[in-house]
């Protein structure tokens, strides 16, 4: 039993990773509390989480009327914040950047879920971790995974498998690719999970992006890294080590497991709104290499991973906003790999970047992608334009 109530900061609590990191500790309950809560827009979801979580701190990117005796700070204030024992960061893209590194630069244990601050700035991540003895939990089930896995080993994995549920498009041709909508591309089959997760997900960027985490988080070459089609989604990830041991970490697809690991780690509490794992039950497991010209967003991001530098930085801006610009009706599915892989050609690398150069790159990747973007519209404008005149 935890013998002191840990206290928590959330950062993207209205979220999907959020909401369910507020079941774990519903759940948990006393063993947590939370003393900081920070929303994007969804006000109303955010109002009714202050309200029975009473935290001493909030933060909205939209206004938050007054009301509630939380003070308002920023996300890096909540992050580095005295009282804090553990930051979730689950916020989407580059967000959670700059409050992961308040975080660890004051000794935090940072449960981390945002994928895109490992893969923009691994190594100043990492090294920032090392130099104030910070803790990095990882929330993904793939890293949990693999975390859990590589436990009280005293050697280094000659292989880890990542392995992938292969999203709503798994068994679609090329031509079908061509016509999906937004509507096919947010049904995930399998994780419930938020808009752009779930659109990374269906072109298999988060597949790339979880590769290029495994390796700054593990340590790993790229070289030993596997990635699997797994459509069960059963086992979460398996670690090879040098004797031919393999260890694997299954359960069902329950977000809720890795997010209660990382706040209790290393414990394990007994959660009964959990649902127990039946073998009996469970349907043959099947695993397929991945065909990365299906799927190019997969492609893009491992040779942004193994060039280093600032080229997943460029991949992480670019792949944000072309996710946005499908949303939002201006681009077609299969015009994202197509707006990374432009802006990424366009890109000048820096080796060892700073933070700052991190945040240029970052600006010229999204201006890169937002001209690419309006060129691209006006060039279909202008052909349907011809295409009434003939």
């Amino acid at each position: 039993m935890v013998d002191k109530a840990k206290n928590v900061v959330i950062l993207g609590s209205t979220g999907s990773i959020g909401q369910q990191t507020l079941e774990v500790i519903r759940a948990l309950s006393p063993a947590f509390r939370i003393t900081g809560l920070a929303a994007g827009r969804n006000i109303e979801l955010l109002k009714q989480q202050l309200e029975e979580f009473e935290p001493e701190m909030v933060y909205s990117q939209a206004k938050l009327d007054q009301g509630f005796s939380s003070k308002y700070v920023s996300m890096e204030q909540m992050a580095s914040d005295s009282e804090a024992d553990i930051v979730v960061v689950a916020t989407s893209g580059k967000a959670g950047l700059s409050p992961t590194l308040a975080a660890l630069k004051v000794g935090k244990t940072v449960a981390l879920a945002s994928k895109e601050v490992l893969v923009m700035a691994g190594a100043l991540i990492m090294e920032e971790a090392r130099r104030y003895h910070a803790r990095l939990n990882p929330i993904d089930s793939e890293h949990s995974a693999i975390w859990q896995c590589l436990r009280g080993e005293e050697s280094e994995p000659r292989r880890i498998s990542l392995t992938a549920s292969g999203g709503p498009f798994y068994h679609y041709s090329n031509t079908q690719l061509g016509t999906v909508t937004m509507e096919e591309a947010l049904q995930h089959p399998v994780w419930n999970m938020g808009t752009k997760i779930s659109i990374d997900s269906a072109t298999l960027m988060n597949k790339g992006l979880e590769a290029i985490e495994a390796h700054w988080l593990f340590n790993i070459p790229f070289e030993n890294i596997e990635l699997l089609f797994h459509p069960q989604c059963i086992v979460h990830s398996m670690v090879e080590f040098n004797d031919g041991s393999i260890k694997a970490q299954m359960g069902f697809p329950d977000m809720r497991m890795p997010i209660q690991y990382a706040l209790s780690y290393p414990q394990r509490l007994p959660n009964p709104t959990i649902q127990p794992f039946d073998f009996k039950e469970l349907s043959p497991l099947t695993f397929e290499p991945i065909n990365t010209d299906k799927f190019p967003c997969l492609k893009f991001a491992l040779e942004a991973g193994a060039r280093g530098g600032t080229y997943p930085t460029v991949l992480c801006a670019a792949d944000e906003m072309a996710v946005e610009f499908f949303l939002s009706g201006k681009i077609r599915f299969i015009d994202i790999p197509t707006l990374i892989e432009e802006t990424m050609q366009r890109h000048q690398v820096i080796n060892n970047p700073g933070i700052d150069d991190i945040l240029q790159v970052d600006s010229w990747a999204r201006d890169c992608v937002q001209q690419l973007c309006l060129h691209r519209s006006t060039k279909y404008l202008q052909k349907d334009k011809l295409s009434s005149v003939e």
